[in-house]
């Protein structure tokens, strides 16, 4: 069973809180694992039901997955060393990212079957991390790095209609921008000396922390401004749903690790988790015909 705990939020528009079961009742937690893979996890879900994510291969090499109505295919960028499918919009456009035979990481969107490679202007590397269905893309960058994720000197950003926005949280030693939903609200994390996360929206930040933890980050937003992530405390690694200021814990069963990662405009959930030391893909759905519509068991 999974453990549900409840803590309100006061900053900006999460000075709510409500008192409802968030989780909704007796929430069906479903594995996801790429065929043979050694590892696998979750990273997106759209409401077609469509899961994408990354797997590695018994040849120890990293490549991104799409889910679709029970069917698993592989996505890699030609001639990259590794491939990471990171966001899945409503139209089915994915964003990612990867690293050439250099060992330089770009970003890339897949669109109607065509990659198209991002790279912010002047950076050494960029990855991108969230897309929504207007085709505004989210991710983070280096001008000091090959690999920019979570190092000293790493900015978020923001591409809209064809122009770069840097996203660095005030005094913070780096920001990555996770996720953006329709209405343009982005999420994230950044470090100050602790690890938190932050919901931003028309130039207005507000950090996000889980109460008690030392680290909480922010990867997903679904259109009703719903956010996922993971959090750290003294009782390991947890994953968690914030709406209308309410946090929700989310512990897949039996596991050392949980992180969520996804949400979908109705609700369901993906993610990663560490059971017996290896990485499973999950999704979370409150519905039994929803579970089954986008496969949760698709690799049983």
């Amino acid at each position: 069973m999974r453990q549900l705990r409840t803590f309100c939020l006061l900053a900006l528009s999460f000075a709510l809180c409500a008192a409802s079961n968030v989780l909704g009742q007796e929430p069906a937690f479903g594995i996801i694992d790429f065929p043979g893979a050694t590892a696998t996890q979750a990273w997106g879900i759209n409401l077609r039901g469509e899961i994408i994510g990354f797997y590695v291969s018994a040849d120890n090499v990293t490549h991104g997955f799409v889910l679709r109505w029970n069917q698993f295919r592989s996505i890699d960028v030609p001639d990259a060393a590794s491939t990471s499918a990171n966001a899945i919009n409503g139209h089915g456009d994915i964003a990612g990212s990867y690293v050439d035979a250099n060992g330089v990481t770009h970003g890339f969107v897949l669109s109607g079957g065509h990659f198209t490679t991002v790279d912010f202007p002047g950076a050494l590397s960029t990855e991108v991390l969230g897309i929504n269905d207007s085709g505004e893309i989210v991710g983070d960058y280096s001008l000091t790095s090959t690999t920019p994720c979570c190092a000293a000197g790493t900015h978020g950003f923001l591409r809209s209609r064809g122009h770069d926005t840097t996203i660095d949280y005030p005094n913070a030693i780096f920001t990555y921008a996770n996720g953006i939903n329709e209405r343009g609200e982005i999420v994230g994390a950044y470090n100050d000396g602790t690890p938190r996360a932050f919901y931003l929206h028309r130039g207005n930040y507000a950090p996000i922390d889980y109460p008690g933890a030392t680290f909480t980050n922010a990867l997903g937003i679904s259109p009703h401004g719903e956010i996922v992530g993971r959090y750290v405390d003294a009782g390991g690694r947890h994953g968690y749903l914030l709406r209308r200021g309410e946090f929700s814990t989310i512990d897949y069963p039996g596991a050392t690790f949980t992180g969520a990662t996804a949400i979908d405009p109705e609700g369901n959930i993906v993610g990663r988790t560490i059971v017996g030391g290896v990485f499973h893909g999950f999704v979370l759905s409150r519905d039994e015909w929803r579970a089954d519509k986008i496969a949760w068991n698709a690799s049983q």
